[in-house]
């Protein structure tokens, strides 16, 4: 078990970028997905399951936007939603995730290699669309968090966008991210989408957040009374500095200083 342990622990070290630019490198991902076989960004699906089942039911049509070699999918039909479509920007992950599926006889899930600032689906064809950690890779270059860079900007809208136009008009749109709510708000809230915009929290040292945008449901008097934000004490666990979670964020931080 301690070998076992160790030499995840090395092959996580040996897939992570040396600079957070990497992660917006196509050819970073296909390299890193032709040796990695699986990695879970922001804990894997136990930690936040009673989330997801409050907001996902079976017979939900479902969009996971950059899938990677994540379980999510797997999970997901272990607790009876089927119908799944996993998108990712790398044809090396899509290749190796359709492999991974059939073999597991997961016949209902379909994997494209497509890209979430153009989805190739037609409008309101999804109930619920969700991503998990995808968009956090969006911001690496963004710069000052409370003034990100228009390049930036432009680019999250683009996914947003496409994401509200796809789900169907009481879709749910759930974002899986570090990205906290003063700086995701501003994004969330813009004049042009109808969803309403709920969090929760979950993790042991870092502070994971679990967006739920609910398509037509947006209301006028802002901020719900549950989401008022503490600010988290960061008490990391062994486990949470040797991830790559940790790695991300510090690599992130030094790019804004």
């Amino acid at each position: 078990m301690v070998e076992s342990e160790g030499s995840n622990q090395a092959e996580k070290r040996d897939v992570a970028p040396s600079t957070a630019l990497e992660y917006l490198d196509p050819s970073y991902w296909d390299e890193r997905f032709s040796r990695e076989e699986h990695y879970e960004w922001f804990k894997d699906y136990s930690h936040f399951r009673h989330l997801m089942q409050q907001n996902v039911k079976p017979g939900s049509s479902v969009l996971e936007l950059g899938c990677g070699n994540s379980q999510l999918c797997e999970n997901l039909y272990d607790d009876g939603v089927t119908d799944v479509t996993c998108i990712d920007l790398s044809a090396v992950a899509v290749e190796r995730m359709q492999k991974r599926v059939q073999s597991k006889g997961y016949k209902e899930i379909k994997v494209l290699e497509a890209d979430m600032l153009d989805l190739p689906f037609g409008d309101e064809c999804f109930d619920v669309v969700i991503e998990k950690g995808t968009m956090d890779v969006l911001f690496v270059d963004s710069g000052d968090p409370w003034n990100p860079r228009p390049a930036t900007v432009a680019r999250v809208m683009l996914m947003l966008q496409g994401v509200h136009r796809v789900l169907k008009p009481d879709g749910i749109f759930i974002s899986i991210a570090f990205g906290q709510p003063h700086f995701r708000r501003p994004l969330f809230d813009s004049p042009e989408f109808t969803w309403s915009v709920e969090w929760n929290t979950f993790g042991d040292g870092f502070h994971y957040f679990f967006y739920i945008l609910k398509k037509g449901q947006r209301s006028i008097d802002g901020e719900k009374p549950g989401n008022k934000l503490p600010v988290p004490s960061i008490n990391l666990l062994h486990e949470e500095l040797e991830s790559e979670d940790y790695l991300f964020r510090n690599l992130i931080d030094e790019m804004d200083c």
